[in-house]
């Protein structure tokens, strides 16, 4: 006799991580989609008729933001468990998500290794937090992460590699990032082909993030990946051959 089927409702108003999260749902035989909405407010009217064991909520959402469904979830459906996949970068936003009373909040980016362990912990009443996020909050998930999992091992690499399943995700979720950076008053160099960069500034521009005076004020530059690549590449070798000279000198490096 087969187990029974934990019921899923996914709440993503991006048309190709609904169909990314979907498909990661497919994986395994106990997770059953139920219900799948791009609204805050229709999230939860469904969660309060299908009463789902998990549900997956993004933040930025039409009508009411995941944060504030989340809020109304809970009262309507107090024993679904709420796991947040969010691009949202800022560990003041994701305290605030999991304040709720979440299980876990996974970066869009980190879905692809971290969404069904991310489900299992939270579905066993574990807190998950994904590895790419910082704060109080988070650190207390992250440390509850290492105990049960002890052999999982961290990345100490000062170079994150992302996957994405399809171009439009790519530019999402980068536009996302580089959006925050911005408003935040930070400067970001974008290497990307001239396509990419274009739809980038597309997705910005849709965010109300003012371009034109990042650019002015030199904290967007934009750079083609033919012309600027090998430059980067000679500065990378320059500064690890400089590092290492350094390093048998007993001497430190600086670099500008």
């Amino acid at each position: 006799m087969s187990a029974p089927s934990i019921r899923v409702l996914v709440v993503e108003d991006y048309k190709p991580w609904l169909r990314y999260i979907s498909s990661e749902l497919q994986k395994d035989s106990s997770l059953q989609a139920i219900g799948e909405v791009s609204d805050g407010l229709e999230a939860v009217q469904r969660a309060q008729e299908l009463q789902p064991d998990l549900v997956l909520l993004d933040i930025g959402l039409p009508t009411i933001n995941g944060i504030e469904a989340a809020r109304r979830i809970r009262e309507v459906s107090p024993a679904s468990k709420i796991l947040f996949v969010s691009e949202t970068r800022s560990p003041e936003i994701a305290e605030e998500a999991l304040n709720t009373g979440a299980g876990g909040y996974v970066l869009k980016s980190d879905a692809a290794s971290e969404l069904l362990p991310a489900i299992k912990a939270v579905l066993q009443g574990k807190r998950f937090v994904s590895a790419n996020l910082a704060g109080p909050t988070l650190s207390d998930a992250k440390d509850e992460q290492a105990r049960n999992h002890p052999h999982r091992e961290t990345a100490k690499n000062d170079h994150e590699v992302k996957c994405y399943p399809d171009d439009a995700a790519f530019v999402e979720a980068f536009a996302s990032f580089i959006g925050t950076t911005l408003k935040n008053g930070d400067g970001v160099v974008v290497l990307a082909t001239e396509s990419r960069r274009a739809s980038i500034l597309q997705r910005l521009r849709l965010e109300g993030v003012d371009v034109g005076s990042a650019i002015e004020e030199r904290r967007y530059v934009p750079l083609d990946v033919p012309d600027s690549l090998p430059k980067f590449q000679m500065a990378e070798r320059l500064t690890s051959e400089t590092v290492r000279a350094a390093a048998e000198s007993n001497r430190r490096v600086g670099v500008g």
